[in-house]
């Protein structure tokens, strides 16, 4: 085995503008599930209030009891957050843009850390310079690969910590700017909340919400997603897609290659486009397990933190006129 000590380098762009323009050429019907899905404000709130009664529920048991409520509970609630959060930085519940981030924030309110609103500006970098180091906090930094590389102890308190090694990006992504009036409202509404379950729930449902959000992201089967989306695990394909049952708890976030394609098109009509245009996806690996992908990426040596593709091609596809719909909309910001 040969350990990687750094990252692999394309010269090739990244592959989902040309997807998108070749899907649209052979399915143009595909457009008409470009749109908007207001209802998901309603999940959004029925999730925040699952996790605030949740929070009640265990406030005055016992820490064991706290711990596997936010493993086994809190953390799938805070996942379908996230994806929700997802939808609102894609603008993809309501018209206005103050809407959604509005919406964003809401979701935002059980994961204790305010990350709706700054989410939004570095994700949709991420569709639109995809692999490009300066640009793209979906990448680790290049300490941190080197940190982590492909030791199993390392890639546990990775995931334990994955939050806090995002942080740490930011400094990298100096072409983004990290804050104004929207951050600091998004602040506000965190340390008003976190003061007012301190005051009424105690120290117990502040650590459930603690921990369901570290598991959400982190060392927990559903903590494979964020190896799924992008490294490394068959060849040099750049993005994966994941069709397994928990996508019905996760709001379809699996579909990854779809939403990179088109990310216009809202989580309740993604598994439609794989439908329609089967000769594109199903031809690319995909994986069916998140919890197998878990143990994968802890136990091979084969895959680290240096098993992305990163350019510096910044450059666009020329585009058709029926393809352009799409593919404005993740350079709108």
């Amino acid at each position: 085995m040969t350990k990687r000590d750094s990252f692999v380098f394309s010269s090739a762009p990244e592959p989902h503008r040309i997807r998108t323009k070749e899907i649209l050429k052979n399915h143009p019907d595909i457009r008409k599930l470009i749109g908007k899905n207001p209802n998901t404000i309603f999940i959004i709130t029925g999730l925040v209030a699952l996790q605030i009664v949740m929070a009640w529920l265990v406030a005055d048991k016992s820490w064991w009891i706290v711990a596997a409520a936010a493993y086994l509970i809190g953390a799938f609630a805070d996942h379908a957050l996230f994806v929700m959060i997802h939808e609102c930085a894609h603008r993809l519940l309501f018209k206005k843009p103050e809407a959604n981030r509005l919406a964003g924030i809401l979701a935002n309110v059980p994961q204790i850390f305010p990350s709706s609103v700054s989410f939004e500006r570095y994700h949709i970098k991420h569709h639109s310079f995809q692999g490009v180091h300066e640009l793209d906090g979906d990448l680790p930094n290049k300490w941190e690969a080197k940190l982590i590389n492909n030791y199993f102890i390392g890639k546990v308190i990775w995931l334990l910590f994955y939050p806090l090694f995002q942080i740490f990006r930011i400094a990298r992504l100096k072409e983004i700017k990290p804050f104004d009036t929207w951050v600091a409202l998004n602040w506000l509404v965190q340390i008003a909340f976190v003061v007012a379950i301190s005051f009424l729930l105690g120290p117990k449902a502040i650590g459930f919400l603690l921990m369901s959000f570290f598991f959400s992201v982190g060392l927990h089967p559903l903590g494979a997603r964020w190896i799924q989306e992008h490294y490394l695990t068959h060849g040099e394909q750049e993005t994966y897609s994941y069709y397994g049952v928990l996508n019905t708890v996760a709001f379809n976030v699996g579909y990854h290659n779809e939403h990179h394609d088109f990310p216009s098109i809202p989580w309740n009509r993604l598994p439609k486009i794989r439908e329609d245009a089967p000769a594109f996806y199903n031809t690319l690996y995909y994986h069916t397990s998140w919890t197998k992908l878990f143990f994968r990426f802890l136990f091979d040596k084969e895959i680290s933190l240096f098993s992305r593709i990163v350019r510096k091609d910044r450059g666009k596809v020329k585009l058709t006129d029926e393809s352009k719909p799409d593919i404005e909309m993740i350079n709108a910001n």
